[in-house]
């Protein structure tokens, strides 16, 4: 019945816009009108990334709850852990609108939203009222006017630090001018070194993540693979949206912005298969782009996955999608003979490569 009442809710929202629709979607989180069965988990399922205890490997992404403001619901939601924001430090209204675009036809989405959040201060005091149980990450990023990108970065973990299990540092966001410039090797290690020694300099240690773009050439992506091991960072997020619009068939394919969901299935999973053979599995992997069934998020787990994250599947199937998934990649497990998710992660790497 919940879930004839989800694809019923599904078809009436998207008779709106993209973000109206994304609107409502947290509002029915809000009033408690969503399917919460609890972090869905079993012996084959729990796993552990980072030094984080997971009761499943299936994250939400961020951008989804990009001002905290349903963090309570989305752990209830089936999540193994979920990641909020971007938190920039003073609040910015982001890109003029429409800036999201369903792609029915390809099973995808595009969006320029540059960034817009509430700012730290109102995000960091949502974070604080969050339940004490269950795995809250913060994606970190840069306001738009800022004379000192890199700063910015160190500026909210230094202020939000308190109330989460991990940090994200997202330099891979193509709706921020030059943003991903801070992927080049020098600008990159100067950058994470000073969220480090941010991080280190709190009183609880927790993990720093680093969310790269699909869209790196071999050179680029053997660059952030020796930045990430040189630098201490905890994982490596493969990966954001992308720029090309390679195949698509939607009226809304030539939008500008990042494109998510299903074509960046294999892009995404191609770079992350590359970064665990760099890496020599030394650094966790998360791994998105496309993931819409068990099978996708099984599939990046055997390229190299420690754990999967994902978003715009939700927006055609709906929450009870992350049940279905978890469920379905513990058969899978079983299926294939792993006792645990730690057993299956690069078993297939070199399919990928």
């Amino acid at each position: 019945m919940k879930r004839l009442v989800e694809q019923i809710g599904l078809r009436a929202v998207r008779g709106f816009d993209a973000e109206t629709a994304h609107g409502l979607a947290l509002k029915a989180l809000r009033l408690g009108l969503t399917d919460q069965p609890g972090p869905i988990t079993s012996e084959r399922l729990k796993t552990n990334l980072a030094g984080l205890d997971l009761p499943n490997p299936v994250g939400l992404a961020a951008g989804f709850d990009k001002n905290a403001e349903v963090i309570a619901p989305l752990l209830q939601s089936g999540f193994g852990f979920i990641e909020v924001g971007a938190a920039t430090p003073r609040a910015q209204p982001g890109n003029p609108k429409p800036r999201a675009f369903r792609l029915r036809e390809d099973r995808a989405s595009i969006n320029r939203y540059g960034f817009n959040n509430d700012g730290m201060e109102a995000i960091a005091a949502r974070l604080s009222a969050r339940p004490k149980s269950g795995i809250v990450g913060l994606n970190l990023g840069a306001n738009k006017d800022s004379e000192d990108r890199s700063a910015d970065y160190a500026r909210v973990l230094a202020r939000c630090a308190a109330h989460l299990d991990f940090a994200t540092v997202n330099v891979s966001s193509p709706n921020t001018e030059n943003l991903r410039d801070l992927q080049g090797k020098a600008a990159l290690q100067a950058l994470l070194a000073s969220v480090i020694a941010t991080r280190n300099d709190q009183p609880r240690r927790i993990p720093v993540f680093l969310k790269i773009a699909p869209d790196l050439n071999p050179a680029e992506i053997a660059d952030i693979a020796e930045v990430a091991q040189t630098t201490g960072i905890d994982g490596i997020i493969a990966t954001n949206t992308t720029l090309s619009r390679d195949g698509l068939k939607s009226p809304h394919r030539d939008e500008k912005g990042g494109l998510a969901g299903a074509p960046l299935f294999d892009r995404s999973t191609r770079v992350l298969a590359q970064l665990s053979q760099l890496t020599d599995g030394q650094i966790p992997l998360i791994g998105v782009g496309g993931v819409g069934s068990a099978e996708q998020a099984y599939a990046k787990i055997c390229a190299g996955a420690s754990a999967v994250q994902l978003y715009t599947a939700l927006v055609f199937d709906g929450l009870s999608l992350v049940g279905r998934i978890a469920s379905g990649l513990d058969a899978l497990l079983a299926r294939d003979g792993f006792a645990t998710v730690a057993e299956a992660v690069g078993s297939r790497r070199a399919d990928w490569l």
